[in-house]
């Protein structure tokens, strides 16, 4: 078609051409997820708008910065949002001001009020929002934001971000974080053991030895494996091919080949094991209707948990597995083949959406919930293979044994974790920041340590593996560091620059927080799980659970 002459109703409206290459990460579902959400930032750090520059960017809905504090010149000085003449102005409604300059799409508004206050007066406000994130809280004050979002299951995750020169570590607190689109490589079940009837009439319909060479060489594997297994079971008795009987179903189906080159061929050779494996419903996917919040549906159910009902009770009917995807892979095949196989498995898959509806509706109007959408009960059909709840704990819940575990395995991740913590609690009983360069406080952070380490039950002398077994610091060689050196190494960075809010680690953590704060919002792909510790001295992040 000649470009000049393509309609404007084929042309992309703004929106799509705004959004287009984020849209073919987490789709117009994800978007439209994003422009609904409502984050709140508390602080209006470096740290903090770099955060929001990574997220009004992709159009979120709106977020809220609440900071009481006044630019000084330093953050004048670190802050890419702020400018000179902010000097003395409020620090929210400069940071929202500049902010909103990237995306005119974006709600931004700036709250003044104290965070203490909120917390003792209104709490519900805070709830209000779909994301809380927060950089730098001072500790106590931190314990009880947690302790009020904690308190309520229904309350949004909170992300907890720390910084300090070069270091930093973020870590996110939730109940239970469902998610339809995991964007994992599982692989749905194609049916090739027990195809459905369509793709079984149209694998033994074929006449494969009337096909000349040139469309015997474009079959779909998908078809050939059906025909494969039809072929076997009934020299066997109606028997699937066994594992040890792999070797003559590969030649059985060699043997179908009328050219030595055919490529359609040598991939069902790759692709045999769809055959003869049994479709069932995945175990992971199975042990999510067991959770209680599946079992026990009410008018506060969310609908993630009420098509997940439903998609119990249809894997509980033929075929007893999950609605079939309509989407195929790449194959070796030409175009009409490949639509029409295309075709087969859409109707198909059409068919069972119909019928995973239907079974929907009748859980909806006895749990007495709101219609679930057709657009999320097709994203919901879609990606029924990957769906994941994940669990999660309230922040500064750490357990000991898991601490010595990371101390065997990730020592320098660690070592910069309880740099942070010590930082932190240092400033909760002094009431202030250690003195940059100050030994003494140096001193005292490090007594925090080894009080933390004698209670995880930490021995000086060794370190504990996965297997429980020990091993001497001293012996892991003259290149590796031992874990007190990886503390003091941090417990250096941390108090050469106590207080710093560097522009540098600042824009690192904005992508990577934003980054996780999507996949929270869109309900797509996978969050961290556990603490992810950033080193830029060492240029090394790591994940660690404690």
């Amino acid at each position: 078609m000649d470009p000049a002459s393509t309609s404007k109703s084929e042309q992309p409206d703004s929106h799509t051409r705004r959004y287009d290459r984020q849209l073919r990460l987490w789709a117009a579902s994800g978007q439209q997820a994003l422009e609904l959400s409502r984050v709140l930032v508390i602080s209006g750090s470096a740290t903090s708008t770099s955060i929001l520059k990574n997220l009004v960017l992709p159009g979120i809905g709106q977020f809220t910065i609440l900071d009481s504090a006044r630019v000084t010149p330093q953050d004048a000085g670190n802050n890419f949002f702020l400018h000179r003449d902010s000097i003395g102005k409020s620090r929210a409604e400069e940071s929202v001001r500049f902010l909103l300059e990237l995306n005119d799409s974006v709600k931004g508004t700036a709250d003044t009020s104290d965070l203490a206050s909120i917390l003792d007066e209104r709490p519900q406000y805070l709830k209000s929002f779909t994301l809380v994130i927060a950089h730098n809280l001072r500790e106590l004050t931190l314990k009880k934001l947690s302790s009020i979002l904690w308190g309520d299951i229904s309350g949004p995750p909170l992300i907890v971000v720390r910084s300090a020169g070069f270091l930093a570590e973020f870590s996110i607190q939730f109940h239970e974080h469902t998610i339809m689109d995991s964007h994992t490589d599982d692989i749905p079940s194609y049916r090739l053991d027990n195809a459905f009837p369509a793709l079984a009439k149209h694998a033994l319909d074929l006449d494969f030895d009337a096909l000349d060479v040139t469309d015997h060489a474009h079959i779909p594997y998908f078809v050939i494996l059906v025909r494969a297994l039809h072929d076997w079971k009934q020299a066997h008795g109606g028997k699937a091919p066994e594992y040890k009987q792999l070797k003559d179903f590969k030649a059985q189906i060699l043997r179908m080949k009328k050219k030595e080159d055919e490529e359609n061929f040598d991939e069902a050779i790759t692709q045999v094991f769809k055959a003869y494996q049994k479709t069932t419903v995945p175990s992971e996917i199975r042990a999510l209707f067991s959770n209680p919040s599946c079992v026990n549906l009410d008018e506060s159910s969310s609908p993630f948990f009420v098509m997940l009902h439903a998609l119990d009770l249809f894997t509980r009917k033929e075929p007893y597995t999950l609605p079939l995807s309509p989407k195929l892979p790449d194959i070796k095949s030409d175009t009409v083949n490949y639509i029409h196989l295309q075709g087969l498995y859409k109707a198909q898959a059409n068919a069972e959406k119909a019928e995973f509806t239907r079974i929907l509706e009748e859980v909806v109007a006895k749990a007495g919930v709101a219609p679930v959408p057709s657009s999320v009960i097709d994203e919901f059909v879609r990606n029924c293979h990957q769906l994941k709840i994940l669990k999660g704990k309230q922040w500064d819940q750490d357990d000991n044994s898991a601490l010595l575990e990371a101390i065997a395995t990730n020592p320098a991740q660690v070592g910069t974790h309880l740099a942070l913590s010590a930082l932190f609690a240092f400033e909760a009983a002094h009431k202030r920041w250690p003195l940059p360069g100050s030994e003494a406080d140096l001193a005292v952070a490090q007594e925090w340590i080894d009080a933390k380490l004698s209670a995880a039950g930490w021995n000086e002398e060794s370190v504990v593996q996965d297997d429980g077994t020990q091993v001497d610091e001293a012996a892991t060689g003259p290149q590796s560091l031992t874990f007190r050196e990886h503390v003091s190494n941090a417990m250096g960075e941390i108090i050469r620059a106590p207080t710093a809010d560097l522009p540098t680690t600042a824009a690192l953590l904005g992508g990577f927080i934003a980054q996780e704060a999507i996949k929270l919002i869109t309900r797509q792909y996978v969050p961290i799980n556990g603490v992810c510790v950033i080193d830029l001295i060492s240029s090394t992040t790591g994940t660690i659970k404690i």
